[in-house]
């Protein structure tokens, strides 16, 4: 049985600024999902692995991640969502201040969905987060296996 859950939004961004424009253009472009904010990758992978209400146990999500936070880089989370075979459908936006094509290709070839540089332009913010919108309005929960 396959029921259409919300999916919710798990940003993992270190800078409050940031995380609040982030939210705030979101809720510009029309997407009311849950918002999960995290300040580091240790709260943010334990919730996505661990908790209750995360996405291992409890169904879709779509992360925004920041590459540079205080305790892990945001490409060792990449590398570990997507080394779970349960998380590793999860799409997965990163946004970061760093356009360096080497970090940007690695992001790619671990499965980042979306990369988008900091500070964020507007337009194209609002763009990748309405594909967002199509996106979290296709995701399909994964089938239970036996």
């Amino acid at each position: 049985m396959t029921e259409h859950q919300p999916v919710t939004i798990v940003m993992i961004e270190d800078d409050e600024g940031h995380a609040r424009l982030i939210e705030r253009n979101i809720r510009r472009a029309g997407i009311s999902n849950t918002v999960r904010h995290f300040l580091d990758g240790t709260s943010a992978l334990e919730y996505m692995f661990t908790g209750g209400d995360g996405p291992l146990l409890n169904g879709p999500a779509l992360v925004l991640l920041d590459l540079n936070l205080p305790d892990m880089s945001g490409i060792d989370i990449l590398a570990k969502i997507k080394a779970e075979p349960k998380l590793k459908r999860m799409p997965v936006v990163v946004l970061t201040t760093t356009d360096d094509k080497v970090e940007i290709q690695r992001c790619y070839d671990l499965g980042c969905n979306v990369y988008i540089t900091k500070p964020v332009n507007y337009e194209s913010f609002a763009d990748a987060i309405r594909q967002l919108g199509l996106f979290l309005s296709v995701i399909q929960v994964p089938e239970a296996q036996d």
